[in-house]
Formats: structure tokens, C-alpha cells, sequence
């Protein structure tokens, strides 16, 4: 009996197999695309992140090797890649060491930074980074405001910004 099931079974997935080969293959075929489709996506991500990495440490020698212009140059490149990690970074480096002395070009620096795909507490950082900027260029004002932003968003830095719009 049982032999007759497993005979009876295989013969219904035989004929499902005939009767369906054109529409299995296609099937299959596309979930072959697909994987490697994802598989390419993840290499170029990976090559692209590789290629900024490069980018930064280049940019680091540049303004070690006191090279201003040519490290200010690439950490730009950098911030307009938008990349999740270096772009910040990027900022940061130019900021520290005043390699930008026009402080409406570092505020467009940072709109770019702030509208890179982000999370939403990365976002708040970058705006709390801003707004302690914003206090150290003497636009106060803008600057509470962020800083009131972060405050009513419920963010993690939402203990960090009341302390410093206090002062």
C-alpha cells in the first residue's frame, strides 16, 4: 500500500514537471537573476566603500604631510559621496582643522551630510554637530533652534541637547 502512495506520488510530480517545464524554467532562471543581481550589488557596494575608505586615509596623509588644499579637496569628495560612515567623518576632519573658512560652504557641507540616507539618531547627531557649530559661529539663534528640534523629536540626544541649551 504504502508503495503503491510513494508510486502514485512521484507520477502526479512527474506529470506536474511535464506539464509545467516552460513556466519551472522561467522560474527558475529569474531567481537566478535575482541572486546575482544581489551578489553584484553587494560587491559594488563593498568597492565602492573600499574606494572612500582609501579616499580618507589619502586625505588624512594629505593634511598630516600639511597639504591643506589637496586633503580639504578629497574630504569634499567624500562628503558629496554620501556615504553613511566617511561622510560624517569627512565633516568632522574639515571642522577640527578649520580647513574651510567660509562657514556658509561648511553649512552646505553639512545639508549634504544631514541628507544623505542616514538613521534617524545618525540625522540627530549630525544636526546636534550643527547646531553646536551654528553656537560657534555666533548665530545662536539657528542654533537653539536645531537644538530644540532634537529636543522635541525624542532622540537620544535629547539629554546632550538640553545641557548645552542651557548655556
Amino acid at each position: 500500500m504504502e508503495n503503491e502512495q510513494n508510486t502514485n506520488f512521484l507520477e502526479k510530480t512527474e506529470n506536474f514537471v511535464k506539464e509545467n517545464k516552460n513556466i519551472l524554467l522561467t522560474v527558475l532562471t529569474l531567481i537566478i537573476f535575482v541572486l546575482i543581481g544581489i551578489s553584484y550589488l553587494n560587491y559594488y557596494q563593498k568597492s565602492k566603500n573600499e574606494k572612500i575608505s582609501e579616499k580618507f586615509v589619502q586625505a588624512g596623509i594629505y593634511l598630516s604631510l600639511d597639504k591643506q588644499a589637496e586633503s580639504k579637496k578629497i574630504y569634499e569628495e567624500i562628503i558629496n559621496s554620501k556615504n553613511k560612515f566617511y561622510s560624517l567623518l569627512a565633516l568632522n576632519t574639515i571642522i577640527d582643522n578649520n580647513l574651510e573658512k567660509n562657514h556658509e560652504k561648511v553649512l552646505e557641507l553639512f545639508n549634504v551630510v544631514e541628507n544623505a540616507r542616514v538613521e534617524k539618531e545618525q540625522k540627530n547627531l549630525v544636526k546636534l554637530k550643527k547646531a553646536l557649530y551654528l553656537i560657534n559661529i555666533s548665530r545662536d539663534n539657528e542654533g537653539k533652534k536645531m537644538l530644540d528640534e532634537i529636543i522635541s523629536d525624542d532622540s537620544i540626544w535629547k539629554e546632550t541637547a538640553s545641557e548645552i541649551s542651557k548655556f
